[in-house]
């Protein structure tokens, strides 16, 4: 393996670091931002697009306190790895469908929800909450916890994957 090869390897580990996703996202980017770009590597995703791609979805998808902008972002991964490259691919669209299912289960087992206003306690899309969230430093005391837990999980299931489709 020639020294190129092993930096490429090292930096596709690096970008799917937990740590690495918790750092881009106390730097400025959303939940699903941190998240999809941590991954953008691995799939020859330009950073710049990923970033554009999930800019909508943190917050619970714009700020409404919905599906948590972590696991909103490892669905799009998922769909990167598993799915269907045609409408007519629904073995692809089930496995993507189930592995994304699988994430929200593990995730809510740990944090006993996937939405953003139970996980938060606040409802991000009223400006007085919002605001009480960010005062109460929600966003740098809990957030960071959930972008780790998502990559974590995902990493794991992405792992499950590649070794059930070696079989």
């Amino acid at each position: 393996m020639d020294d190129n090869q092993s930096s490429e390897d090292e930096v596709n580990r690096t970008d799917q670091n937990p740590q690495l996703a918790v750092k881009r996202f106390c730097d400025g980017c959303n939940c699903a931002q941190a998240v999809i770009t941590s991954f953008a590597d691995r799939y020859g995703i330009d950073t710049e697009l990923a970033m554009r791609i999930s800019s909508g979805l943190g917050g619970g998808v714009g700020r409404m306190g919905d599906i948590c902008g972590t696991l909103s972002g490892a669905a799009l991964v998922l769909g990167l790895q598993m799915g269907p490259k045609t409408s007519e691919d629904l073995n692809a669209k089930e496995a993507t469908y189930n592995a994304t299912r699988l994430l929200q289960e593990r995730f809510m087992a740990r944090h006993g929800s996937n939405r953003c206003k139970e996980l938060l306690q606040k409802d991000l899309s009223i400006p007085t909450e919002y605001q009480e969230a960010k005062s109460l430093g929600l966003f740098k005391t809990q957030c960071p916890n959930y972008v780790e837990t998502v990559v974590t999980l995902l990493n794991d299931i992405l792992e499950e994957s590649e070794r059930k489709n070696e079989r």
